[in-house]
């Protein structure tokens, strides 16, 4: 295990490939079908200016200048110039932002793989250069190329509240127990869209997944491929499916990982999250059990150990604790900082620790992990994630909830998961005061006559469930679709160390093989 720092910092770079577990936001996974748009010709065949990569900015969440790949290769940077609005392709642009590395095989090179790593509201500029290591067999035939996704980062950023309205809105009761903290609530994610309107309103309509999968399109071209290849993780699966479904004919060779249910509603989608993340507890719970005295928590069966965590959470829920500097620990960041920690089986450890320093009167540990979820520098700056993220939902999904509709659903949800299922079931209204109209319920990523996109379903995964990765090789179609399990824990597969894994996605992505429907890899 790396050194507490060291582990959170990889926290927050797994952070930006999750699809976001917040009150404030409901996944994205909702989508209807859009008619093409031809766009501009000039916009096509605009060269890109090749840059060395600068700091990331505030809004990707600073940070420094990449560093050259093993081998020297540096990363480079560059902006593309999208229409705001495709339905006017000659009208207003906005400025796209990419990175790359290039393929260290010249001679093999089959073109540029482009990622996006999640969120929705990830920055891939920060994202790809950290995780880089995971995918060098790639680059041997490949450029890794990602992007800010509009809306965030240093792409057309939505922009909302400031730093310390934002540690008081994550800091806020996510799951009111009275009318007054209702009201509270309530009041909260009002002013949230309300800065987010004053501060992006001229964005905001254009953030949705559609334009985002026009601008893959237009990226496409503008690197000079002429087909999409393409490697897409959690809502990264989602944006490749619309992407799919809009341009079959232009689908190169594709890989959804940690996959979105495109059939689920966004509270169908929460609710899956709600059993998902608890499966995921029961595990660490099951594991803590299994190292006996070994394990921090008390608790010789999972159920004791979850009731001890509830009882945690209770107690924070009456009294918030010393947490870092002068702010403390609520049980909002508590049970967000918990969550963090299940995307990822490497993480366990700083869970355990996290909830033993806790009991213990001490919330540095589990705010920090609330802190990489939701974006926030260790000098308090926060990255636009949370702002994108909720951008993007609320423009995608047209569901808004009432108070009344969704206290009716909370009983649902508390069966589904007594840790979680509040939590999420109240992050039913994180767009019911959001300014802009939603454009769906589902998404339609049916693709008929595209290329085979390998979809892979981890049994384990807390945040998009193993469910979603079936549904989703349906709904691209059949011949389309090719399913591959992994039997594991965390969000993702391919990042897991799976070599069954690693070796089926290389071997089609650079040799065309596409691996077997029914795959099953540990």
């Amino acid at each position: 295990m790396p050194t507490t720092s060291a582990a959170l910092r990889a926290v927050a770079l797994a952070a930006s490939a999750a699809v976001l577990l917040v009150a404030a936001a409901g996944c994205s996974d909702s989508g209807d079908k859009e008619t093409d748009q031809e766009q501009s010709k000039d916009l096509a065949s605009q060269k890109l200016n090749w840059q060395p990569c600068p700091a990331p900015s505030e809004a990707e969440g600073g940070g420094t200048a990449p560093s050259p790949l093993p081998g020297g290769t540096a990363w480079e940077c560059s902006f593309m110039n999208a229409p705001r609005d495709y339905a006017k392709p000659d009208g207003d642009t906005i400025e796209l932002a990419l990175i790359r590395a290039r393929a260290a095989d010249k001679n093999k090179r089959i073109g540029s793989l482009i990622f996006n790593f999640g969120g929705p509201g990830g920055s891939g500029i920060t994202t790809l250069p950290a995780a880089a290591a995971d995918y060098a067999a790639l680059r041997t035939r490949y450029d890794l190329v990602s992007f800010d996704p509009r809306g965030v980062g240093r792409s057309a950023a939505v922009e909302c509240e400031d730093n310390s309205r934002l540690d008081t809105y994550f800091a806020q009761d996510s799951t009111p127990d009275d009318a007054a903290e209702e009201k509270t609530f309530t009041d909260s994610l009002k002013s949230f869209a309300n800065a987010c309107e004053k501060n992006s309103g001229d964005e905001l309509p254009y953030v949705g997944t559609t334009n985002a999968a026009r601008d893959l399109d237009l990226m496409r071209q503008v690197l000079g491929d002429d087909k999409l290849s393409y490697f897409g993780i959690s809502y990264g699966t989602e944006l490749g499916g619309v992407y799919a479904h809009l341009y079959p004919a232009k689908v190169g060779r594709a890989v959804f990982d940690a996959v979105v249910d495109p059939t689920k509603t966004s509270e169908q989608s929460s609710l899956g999250q709600a059993k998902g993340f608890q499966l995921a507890l029961t595990n660490f719970a099951q594991n803590c059990v299994d190292r006996g005295d070994k394990c921090l928590i008390p608790g010789s069966t999972p159920q004791e150990i979850q009731d001890w965590i509830i009882a945690l959470l209770d107690k924070l829920d009456k009294q918030p604790i010393a947490g870092s500097g002068d702010r403390q620990l609520t049980e909002s960041q508590a049970t967000n900082g918990i969550a963090q920690a299940l995307y990822s089986k490497e993480y366990w450890e700083l869970l355990e620790q996290g909830l033993d320093e806790a009991d213990g009167g001490n919330g540095g540990l589990l705010l920090a992990l609330s802190d990489a979820m939701n974006g926030r520098s260790e000098d308090g700056d926060y990255s636009n994630i949370q702002a994108a993220n909720a951008a993007i939902n609320c423009v995608d999904s047209k569901e808004r909830y009432t108070m009344e509709q969704t206290k009716a659903k909370l009983p649902e949800f508390r069966r589904a998961s007594p840790v979680f299922g509040a939590f999420l079931g109240w992050g039913l209204m994180g767009c019911s005061e959001w300014p802009v109209p939603g454009a769906w319920s589902t998404p339609d990523v049916s693709a008929p006559g595209a290329a085979p996109i390998v979809v892979i379903g981890n049994t384990g995964d807390p945040a998009t469930p193993y469910e979603g990765a079936k549904a989703m090789a349906d709904s691209l179609g059949k011949g389309v679709g090719v399913e591959l399990t992994y039997r594991g824990e965390g969000h993702g597969a391919y990042n897991s160390g799976s070599t069954c894994v690693q070796q089926a996605v290389n071997a089609y992505l650079m040799d065309g093989k596409v691996p077997a429907a029914g795959t099953v890899c540990t």
